[in-house]
């Protein structure tokens, strides 16, 4: 089953369901992408900081030369990550990007967080202000806008921006962001971010849709919902599995969903959520459990300032 698209404030498409890649090791991502191409998924959402683009590109670059599937019809997501954050050093880590996955181009570019590291800072540089970088998002996006101008990136876009940010960069920017890429699953809907994007033709794409069960009973960290007993009952209501009820409610809220797995069972029925439609009273039980808590809050950088996460939304 190929999965269903959202049209672009650009004209293009994006697919509803994607692959999510954080955290997929070198080996299984592999695996994960030809098991995903060959269950119909045509979106694949990556980052240069998950450390595994050659691999993804490995897989991609077989299915293509194979007659699997044809690049046209993909659609990779990359990311700059936060130590790239000045303009002239944009478009080298996009080659960078695009020499791992074996592409000439990808279909969406996303400035990783509003925040900026400096450049000889580590990647993580938690608590430490003095490797906070000046540079101001706005300075980063005509990088992004020159990733399109030199046919780099068909689209560009922001990932944990916050309104406030998002109203100032569409102030600013000559080519407008298609998506904003935020965490969503029903411990935090982000019903509020969702209609001001859609009222800026802006596409939500909704990151650790399922929670993380792996960070379960850790203190700070919500209970997934996909453990929740009446996300069960509904399960065996819908004759579904928990994780595609809750892929089914963040569909029906208007977004993109990027599910991350590397087992093929769970690839499959990730995708498989478009042949049914929750009720009205399992709606509103999935609205009720938003705690707008996150898991990727990263309060070690609150102090930067762009950090996007001191306001609601």
């Amino acid at each position: 089953m190929s999965s269903k698209v959202m049209k672009l404030n650009n004209g293009r498409e994006i697919p509803i369901i994607g692959l999510g890649t954080y955290k997929s090791p070198a080996g299984e991502v592999e695996r994960a992408v030809r098991d995903a191409i060959d269950a119909g998924y045509r979106h694949f959402d990556c980052a240069w900081l998950y450390g595994n683009e050659s691999e993804i590109g490995d897989a991609l670059s077989e299915k293509i030369k194979n007659g699997s599937v044809k690049r046209e019809d993909l659609f990779i997501t990359s990311k700059l990550w936060c130590n790239y954050h000045k303009k002239e050093l944009v478009v080298p880590m996009i080659k960078e990007t695009l020499a791992n996955l074996k592409l000439d181009y990808i279909d969406l570019y996303l400035i990783h967080w509003p925040f900026g590291f400096k450049e000889d800072a580590g990647m993580w540089p938690m608590g430490e202000d003095s490797a906070y970088s000046d540079v101001d998002y706005l300075e980063t996006w005509e990088g992004m806008e020159e990733c399109v101008k030199l046919g780099l990136a068909k689209s560009i876009g922001v990932s944990n921006f916050n309104s406030q940010q998002l109203t100032r960069l569409l102030e600013k920017c000559k080519i407008k962001p298609v998506v904003n890429q935020i965490e969503v699953n029903p411990n935090i809907n982000q019903k509020k971010m969702i209609k001001f994007c859609a009222d800026r033709d802006i596409v939500v794409t909704g990151y650790c849709p399922m929670g993380r069960v792996e960070n379960d009973g850790i203190p700070g960290f919500p209970t997934p919902t996909i453990k929740d007993p009446k996300v069960i009952e509904m399960a065996e209501k819908y004759e579904k599995t928990p994780g595609q009820i809750i892929l089914n409610y963040l569909v029906s809220l208007g977004i993109a969903v990027v599910p991350k797995s590397v087992t093929r069972t769970r690839i499959i029925e990730n995708i498989d959520i478009f042949d049914f439609k929750l009720d009205d009273e399992d709606t509103k039980y999935l609205d009720s459990c938003n705690k707008n808590q996150r898991i990727c809050f990263f309060e070690c950088f609150k102090t930067h300032p762009h950090f996007p996460f001191n306001i609601e939304y």
